[in-house]
């Protein structure tokens, strides 16, 4: 193990900015999601580097946009570039109609195109190139998620010496379920290039080792808890379940500003003498939100007094626009939609309001203050940060959290909040009756807990816990930007 390391280099398939053109000029607008979101206070005045690709095929100079964005997040922003063609087999394809169904438990959502595969090899090695070339072996690369899993094995191949980690954002499936990918043997060998394998839960460490016990030769698994060493021929590789999370603190006092009180109020006001029942999803079909639906339509329907007296707020964002499977699965939203409001609907009241964009993070987190129950029920989900983003903005603490036992996040938050069954309608019917029902004491003392875990394991506890497994740093180890010094970048095979 290095006893220094100078730099925190960070890659993902994209870029924590999103490329959009103006006129004939091109601006880089700061992106959205769970990587971003932990991520970026992470790296924010700490100089360092990210690399990924900037959401674009066009060929053309960003090389402006990208100094801006750089100066203005802190840290260096370096783009890989794709085809058209590349995006759609690569992105589309490999990542996104393979990999990411088949670890949600979905494998008949997959299309195993051999040309996906091939295309996946060839972006992961552009990646591995783009790496080395803006690296050496002082820096701690940290690559992220499915997109990425053959970066490693790249990157040795160009005579990489740098430590290097890697990080599964999404979950990591059972055995029966992924010896159904065709380039099973080939995803394990490229991780266990790796240093570092960080996982969400325990159950995805354990359904990893379950993988390469069965389908690895010459495989030793060693030590108990929140990390093992995997002894590959002569190298040790090691496995950790290292939950993601957030910026606690900077959830909560955002919460408490006055813009968001503002927006809250204004909420309420829209929406008298209701309990709100918050849902906010990216477009996906593992969120559940079609059951989310049909279980809000059997409260609705068992139990009458819940009519003209909560409100689902149902936020849909929009994502993966181009693949048809989304866009079907938006028809079918709005379609159970208007068919519950057309049932239900009577004067003064709508049940459901439905918000199809991305929110500004003050309405947001104005939502997240004012919403009485959030009704978090994904299928299947890698953590859910939505979930701790509610509870951080709970400041009140007088609210309820219903939560699929199928997010990641349930391992930490299984006892403050309701946990249902996202299949079964009934049950989650009835978890809705029952925090609609509960009293300000029963959920002060839930939601306590919750803020209370998530405070302790934030996202900080989360890097910090990582890199101490990784290189038996801190993030402290790292300089602040001002004591960051100029360096000459050299190729990572030197």
């Amino acid at each position: 193990m290095k006893d220094f390391v100078k730099r925190l280099v960070i890659s993902s398939n994209r870029l924590p900015f999103i490329l959009e053109r103006k006129g004939r000029r091109w601006l880089m607008k700061p992106g959205s999601g769970g990587l971003v979101t932990a991520l970026a206070p992470v790296l924010r005045n700490r100089g360092g580097l990210w690399i990924g690709w900037p959401g674009t095929s066009a060929i053309t100079d960003i090389s402006s946009p990208l100094e801006k964005a750089s100066s203005e997040a802190g840290y260096t922003l370096k783009p890989v570039m794709m085809t058209a063609e590349e995006v759609q087999n690569y992105y589309i394809g490999m990542a996104n109609e393979v990999i990411w169904p088949l670890f949600h438990d979905l494998q008949s959502y997959c299309n195993f195109d051999p040309s996906y595969w091939e295309a996946y090899k060839l972006i992961n090695q552009r990646f591995a190139t783009v790496i080395a070339d803006n690296t050496d072996i002082e820096d701690f690369i940290w690559v992220h998620d499915y997109h990425l899993i053959n970066v490693a094995l790249e990157l040795k191949k160009l005579g990489a010496k740098s430590k290097i980690g890697f990080y599964l954002h999404i979950p990591f499936p059972p055995l029966d379920i992924f010896f159904k990918l065709p380039w099973r043997s080939q995803i394990l060998r490229a991780l266990l290039e790796y240093d570092l394998i960080g996982l969400q839960t325990q159950r995805d460490q354990r359904n990893f080792l379950q993988c390469i016990r069965a389908l690895m030769n010459n495989i030793s698994v060693k030590g108990k808890g929140q990390v093992l060493s995997v002894d590959v021929g002569d190298r040790q590789v090691r496995v950790g379940n290292f939950p993601i999370s957030i910026d606690y603190d900077e959830f909560e006092k955002r919460a408490t500003s006055k813009e968001v009180a503002d927006q809250a109020w204004y909420i309420h006001e829209d929406l008298p003498n209701c309990q709100i029942i918050l849902g906010v999803d990216r477009l996906d079909y593992t969120k559940g939100i079609p059951y989310r639906l049909k279980a809000f339509r059997n409260a609705l329907e068992r139990y009458p007094e819940l009519r003209r007296k909560v409100t689902l707020v149902q936020v849909v964002v929009p994502s993966r626009r181009s693949i048809p499977m989304y866009q079907e699965l938006k028809e079918e939203i709005e379609r159970l939609v208007s068919e519950i409001n057309g049932q239900f609907t009577r004067s003064g009241w709508v049940p459901i309001h439905y918000i199809h964009r991305l929110l500004s993070r003050a309405e947001l987190l104005a939502y997240y203050r004012t919403a009485e129950m959030a009704l978090i029920t994904p299928l299947k989900d890698g953590m859910n940060l939505v979930a701790k983003e509610y509870c951080a903005s709970s400041i009140e603490e007088n609210s309820v959290l219903i939560l699929s036992e199928f997010a990641g996040a349930v391992a930490q938050l299984q006892r403050g909040a309701i946990l249902v069954n996202p299949y079964n309608i009934e049950e989650v019917a009835d978890a809705i009756v029952e925090a609609y029902h509960m009293n300000s004491e029963e959920k002060k003392a839930r939601m306590k807990k919750l803020r209370q875990k998530i405070r302790k394991y934030d996202i900080y506890w989360w890097v910090n816990s990582y890199l101490e497994a990784a290189i038996a740093k801190s993030l402290d180890n790292f300089p602040p930007l001002e004591d960051y010094m100029p360096r000459v970048e050299a190729p990572n095979s030197k």
